[in-house]
This record gives C-alpha cells, sequence and structure tokens, in this order.
C-alpha cells in the first residue's frame, strides 16, 4: 500500500520518544507499589504512631502491613480477566482510583480497623496495577530494547520505595501525628496524577488487534514502531506480525486457565515462581521491616530509619545497571549471578548479628545494601519482566495475574511472619531466605530459558507448546513454517510470505485503511450511543456473555493525546 506520506503522518510523539514517554509515565504505576511497600516500614517505628494506636504489638504490626496483600492478591486474580475485557489502559485508571480512595482512608484512620480496610483497599489498586502494568509494558515495547524498558519500570518501584524512606525520615522531624499521616498523604497525590495520565495514554496495540480495532491498532503501532506514519513498511510489518498471530491462536482456541496450565504449563511455572521466588528470597524482610533490622543490629531510632534511608539510594542506584545489561547477557545470568551474591550476603548478616561484635552495626548494614544491590539488579526487574513476555496473547492476562498473586501471597506471607520470626528464631531467619536462594539459582539454571532479543510472537519456538500434541520433528517443521525460523519451504511462511492473501483464500492480515487529516486519524464514530466509561464497560460484558465477540461493531477505541499539536 502506497500513499502520501506527509499526508498520512500524524502529529505528536512517535517512535522511541512515546515509547519511553509512556514506559516512564506508567512506572508511576509501580512507584505507587514501591511507595506503599516502603512508607510502612518507617511509620512503624514512630511514637506518635505508636502512641495513637496504643502501642501494637509485633503481630498487630505484622497484620497491618501485611493486609495490603491480602487486597492484592485478590485483584491479581481478577484483573486477567478484566484487563482482556476493557483493555490495558483502563484497567490502569480504575485501579488508581481504588488505590487513591485506600490512600484517603488511611490518612483520615482514627483507628486500627479503619487503617485494615484502607490497606485492604489500597492493595486492590496496587494488585491491579502491578499486574497490568507489566503486561501493557511488555506489549508496547520492541523485542530489542524490552528488557530494558522492563528495568526502568522496577526502577520506578525502587524509587517509589526509597521517595518513601526518604518521606518517613524528614516527617519524623515532625512534633504530632502528621508525621505518620502526612507520608500516607502522599501516595494519594501520585494515585490521582496516574489516574490522569491513563486517559492520554495509547491503549495496547496487541490489545486493541485481538478485540478486532483493527483501524485503531494500525495508527497506535504506526505511532509506536513506524514514527506516525501509517504506511510506514516497519509499522505495517508488526502490523500483519501480530494480526496472524491473534489468527493461529485464535484457531486453537486457548482461552480458559484449564487450558493455559494444559498447554502451557512449563510457561505458567516459570511465570509463578519468578515471582514466587522474588519474595522468598527475602526482599520484603528488608523493604517492610529494614529500621527493625537495623535496630536489632545496634541501631536505634531515628537512626534507624536514616540507615534505611541511605540503603534505599544504593537499592535504587543498582536497579540502573540492568537496563544496559538485560538485553546483552540476557535474562539468566543476571538471575544466576545474583542469587549467588544474595546467599553470601545474607549469610554474612546472620553471623555478624549472632556473634555480635563492636562492628555488627556497621557490617549489618553494609551487607544489607550488598543485598539490596544484588535484588535489585536481578531478581528484582527480571521477575517481572519474565511471565508477560514468555505468555502468548491469548492468555497473557490470565497468566500474569497468577504470577503476580503468587507475589502477592509470598509477599504476604513474609509480612506477616518477618516481625514474630525476628523475635522467635533472631539471626536465623537470614540463614532461611539465604536457602531460598540457593533454591532460586538451581531453578533458574535447569528450566528458565533465554529469552532476550526474542519476539513475543515467536515465543513457542522457544518452549514448543504452540500445540497441544507431543511435539515431532513433522510438527516442528509445520511449526517453524509458519512463524518463519527455519522454514523448509521458506513460500509456506504465512506470517511474512508476500503472496500471504493469495495463498489462504478469505485470510487478510493487511492493515485497514485509515485516512489522517491535519494530522490527525480519521477513525471510525460510534454508532451504538455506548460511550467508554464503566456503562460502556458493563455492555461490553453482557454482550461477551451472550456471545458477543466485542469487535469494532460495538465502537472504536479513541486515541488521546499522541497526535494532538
Amino acid at each position: 500500500m502506497t500513499g502520501n506520506i506527509s499526508s498520512s503522518r500524524m502529529h505528536g510523539l512517535t517512535g522511541k520518544p512515546l515509547i519511553y514517554f509512556t514506559s516512564v509515565f506508567v512506572s508511576l504505576g509501580v512507584f505507587l507499589f514501591g511507595y506503599d511497600q516502603g512508607v510502612m516500614s518507617g511509620i512503624i517505628t514512630g511514637p506518635y504512631f505508636k502512641d495513637y494506636f496504643n502501642q501494637p504489638t509485633r503481630a498487630e504490626i505484622g497484620t497491618m502491613v501485611a493486609i495490603l496483600e491480602v487486597g492484592a492478591f485478590v485483584a491479581s486474580l481478577s484483573v486477567g480477566r478484566i484487563g482482556d475485557l476493557i483493555g490495558r489502559r483502563k484497567t490502569i485508571l480504575y485501579g488508581s482510583i481504588v488505590f487513591f480512595i485506600g490512600g484517603a482512608l488511611q490518612t483520615c484512620a482514627t483507628g486500627m480497623p479503619m487503617m485494615y480496610i484502607g490497606r485492604v483497599i489500597a492493595g486492590l489498586g496496587v494488585g491491579a496495577l502491578s499486574t497490568i502494568v507489566p503486561v501493557y509494558q511488555s506489549e508496547i515495547s520492541p523485542p530489542h530494547n524490552r528488557g530494558k524498558l522492563a528495568c526502568i519500570e522496577f526502577s520506578g518501584n525502587i524509587c517509589g520505595y526509597a521517595a518513601s524512606v526518604w518521606v518517613d525520615y524528614f516527617c519524623s522531624y515532625i512534633q504530632n501525628d502528621f508525621a505518620w499521616r502526612v507520608p500516607l498523604l502522599l501516595q494519594c497525590f501520585m494515585g490521582a496524577l496516574l489516574g490522569l495520565g491513563s486517559l492520554i495514554i495509547c491503549e495496547s496495540p496487541r490489545w486493541l488487534l485481538d478485540n478486532d480495532h483493527d483501524e485503531e491498532g494500525i495508527v497506535v503501532i504506526a505511532n509506536l514502531y513506524g514514527k506516525g506514519d501509517i504506511h510506514n513498511p516497519k509499522a505495517r510489518d508488526e502490523y500483519r506480525e501480530i494480526k496472524m498471530d491473534v489468527l493461529l491462536q485464535r484457531q486453537e482456541g486457548e482461552r480458559s486457565y484449564r487450558d493455559m496450565f494444559r498447554r502451557y504449563y512449563k510457561r505458567v511455572f516459570i511465570a509463578m515462581s519468578a515471582q514466587s521466588f522474588a519474595q522468598l528470597n527475602g526482599i520484603n524482610v528488608i523493604s517492610y521491616y529494614a529500621p527493625l533490622v537495623f535496630e536489632s543490629a545496634g541501631w536505634v531510632g531515628r537512626d534507624a530509619i536514616l540507615m534505611t534511608g541511605v540503603n534505599g539510594l544504593t537499592y535504587l542506584l543498582s536497579t540502573v545497571p540492568p537496563w544496559y545489561l538485560v538485553d546483552r547477557w540476557g535474562r539468566r545470568v543476571i538471575l544466576l549471578s545474583g542469587a549467588v551474591a544474595m546467599v553470601l550476603s545474607l549469610s554474612a548478616i546472620s553471623y555478624f548479628i549472632y556473634i555480635d561484635i563492636h562492628y555488627t552495626p556497621t557490617l549489618v548494614v553494609v551487607f544489607v545494601m550488598i543485598y539490596n544491590a544484588a535484588f535489585g539488579a536481578s531478581w528484582g526487574p527480571i521477575p517481572w519482566l519474565y511471565p508477560p513476555e514468555i505468555l502468548p496473547l491469548s492468555i497473557r492476562a490470565k497468566g500474569a495475574s497468577l504470577s503476580t498473586a503468587a507475589n502477592w501471597a509470598f509477599n504476604w506471607l513474609v509480612g506477616e511472619l518477618t516481625p514474630i520470626l525476628q523475635e522467635w528464631i533472631k539471626w536465623r531467619l537470614y540463614l532461611v531466605h539465604a536457602f531460598f536462594c540457593a533454591v532460586s539459582f538451581i531453578v533458574v539454571y535447569f528450566i528458565y530459558p533465554e529469552t532476550s532479543g526474542v519476539r513475543l510472537e515467536d515465543m513457542s519456538q522457544l518452549f514448543g507448546d504452540a500445540t497441544t500434541a507431543m511435539p515431532t520433528p513433522s510438527t516442528h517443521a509445520e511449526r517453524e513454517s509458519l512463524v518463519g525460523m527455519g522454514s523448509p519451504v521458506p513460500s509456506l511462511d504465512i506470517r511474512r510470505a508476500p503472496g500471504v492473501n493469495a495463498a489462504i483464500p478469505g485470510l487478510d492480515i493487511n492493515p485497514p485503511a485509515v485516512s489522517v487529516e491535519n494530522g490527525k486519524p480519521q477513525l471510525p464514530s460510534r454508532d451504538d450511543g455506548r460511550g467508554e466509561g464503566v456503562g460502556g464497560w458493563i455492555s461490553k460484558m453482557v454482550k461477551r456473555t451472550k456471545g458477543g465477540n466485542g469487535s469494532s461493531s460495538e465502537g472504536s477505541y479513541r486515541r488521546l493525546g499522541q497526535d494532538e499539536d
């Protein structure tokens, strides 16, 4: 398809600037996750907080911190289906609204029950955002720097954690209850900012094509990969790749959780185990209870919070090297080396707390920083990258929701038990997490494949699970002929062959025609009077329940923001 390039080009951010802007902005979602993880660590040791809540016990503190994970666990299980129904962008919007409500309740808490309710509701928002943002991120990222963008996203998480610790430290100088209310209030402003931003970011092109919004899909793809030109060959090839993958997966028909476990059990295991080990490896012993850890090593009061803040800065800095290494070295090398460093540092923390010498406080801080740096450069970002990139489009949101649910389940377990175990088994607690670090090394070495540089649509080659039958030489040849790698008959490459439409009568994977006037795409208007709000969502759900397919006849996704002058 040819045309006047100048008249087909859209205005606004396009290409790498658009991808990086969107990636950095949606990282606010995981920034909130990190902020909410860290904000309680400094609050729970404050005198005004303790007095207001009548000197809560270790068990009460553990429940208050960990109950957020209950809400996050519930949300992460349900948001996979919601993300498929209403799209990635709207899920981010609704997640930020729920988080705002939960943060407001915590800020205005008049007692422990209200604080619990606020933590649970905020957890619902955090669970939704922590599930859908990595999915969205993977679906807009090109394969050659998908890992880099995911690591930038994780840096947003740790930036939130570090910011919360320093907010706690400075607010500790306030001589009233605002010492703990102000840190909780700030998260409400960030949730509101993310909600407003979700109104202008583009929708995932893979979700658009999977829901037959083809005109909108080619517009977003052109903005992301074709410099805003809908006739750009790279953008049109990308459209054909995604559309072909959508059609192939519809033929296979895998949409249910049962089919997901039956057909993609290895992928689901990797996705869930990566997130589980990220928690069992002990990071939230530090994230949630760093001041308590430093107090057990000899630091007291505000000094413990100060050391937590210094640790937060080194933690944040450690997340930068993976930006440049994850797509060069690959995922496996980073995970394996990180596991070894964490085993050594956790063992050292345990040993120096046990011997309790004059230098114990200093040495514990040093090895906590080494541990955090090792985690931030390896088991921090990679488990958020792996699940959405290895799962096929048809079950990506569902699989990512299970993966994130595993994260929150073990997150809750660690958050609930850590204060109690610190009191019961003391220095031995860190050896328990060192053991899980060693187990994670073994699992990665023998099971995890390298996914660096592999297209999302080509992951089935890596796992050999595109068919329910056991792979044979003939099925391998058939699969490779479909995806175009090592094809014994290149002309049968139905994704990339120039004569694809003629080869398979009735099959059309070419991008639809979209006119552009004054730099703005002219998309089909809605003809049924339904909006994109909650009412439109309910109508869509009802229609799908009755057998509708959610096709573009319902209306079109409207691009916002990218095409403005």
